[in-house]
């Protein structure tokens, strides 16, 4: 996994690249947790989600947001932070013009960054959203989602409480052609520290079976 330096919105942008070995294979984008809470893309979750997607044949990157490890900046409270995630589909793109399918998935914090992304971005196909913070962040501008996705929240997680994810969830699915996969880890807090191979297997199943019922996957302009 080879480490990359992109341009970002505020300097130079610090990550972990995977290219698959198959010809336009499908693009993941990782997004880590709140850098104030020690969010980086080496976090366990953040890493599990990546080694899925190589695992499953994507190229997939995985990357250290403003102010975090080696990427230039600072903090942005959220706004520079969506501007970084989508240099970083950029970059991605830029190399992989041919491929016909995009993936975003995010934890916590970058659960919030992915579906702001994923709002600005139709050519996503699809997304991952681990314990996104559904009680500190509005996620209003989710009307109407473009697509459905997988959401997974910890029973037990004080931080982003499984009964504000649900609220969010249920409020998708009433949305026209939206479907959420909806999936609770009852024994799981915030840093799901022992769900990390339930988080992956989650990932693939979904993931999985949207392509198996999309195989004619529009080639991206």
């Amino acid at each position: 996994m080879p480490e990359v330096m992109f341009a970002g919105p505020d300097g130079r942008l610090e990550g972990r690249y995977h290219h698959s070995e198959e010809a336009d294979a499908p693009l993941a984008l990782v997004l880590h947790p709140h850098p104030h809470h020690g969010g980086t893309m080496n976090n366990r979750i953040t890493y599990s989600m990546y080694r899925s997607f190589e695992k499953m044949g994507f190229s997939v990157m995985r990357y250290n947001s403003r102010g975090v490890g080696r990427s230039q900046g600072r903090y942005d409270g959220g706004i520079g932070e969506i501007s970084d995630a989508a240099a970083a589909l950029d970059w991605m793109q830029s190399i992989n013009p041919n491929s016909s399918e995009l993936w975003i998935a995010g934890y916590s914090f970058g659960a919030f960054i992915g579906m702001q992304l994923l709002m600005r971005r139709p050519e996503i196909s699809g997304w991952i959203s681990v314990a996104p913070p559904a009680n500190d962040y509005d996620f209003g501008f989710l009307a109407p989602c473009p697509c459905g996705g997988l959401m997974i929240a910890g029973g037990k997680d004080d931080m982003a409480p499984e009964p504000g994810i649900r609220k969010l969830v249920e409020k998708l699915n009433t949305q026209k052609n939206v479907d959420v996969d909806y999936r609770v880890f009852e024994n799981a807090n915030h840093i799901f520290a022992n769900e990390a191979d339930l988080v992956s297997e989650a990932l693939e199943e979904h993931v999985s079976a949207c392509r198996a019922e999309r195989p004619l996957a529009l080639t991206m302009d």
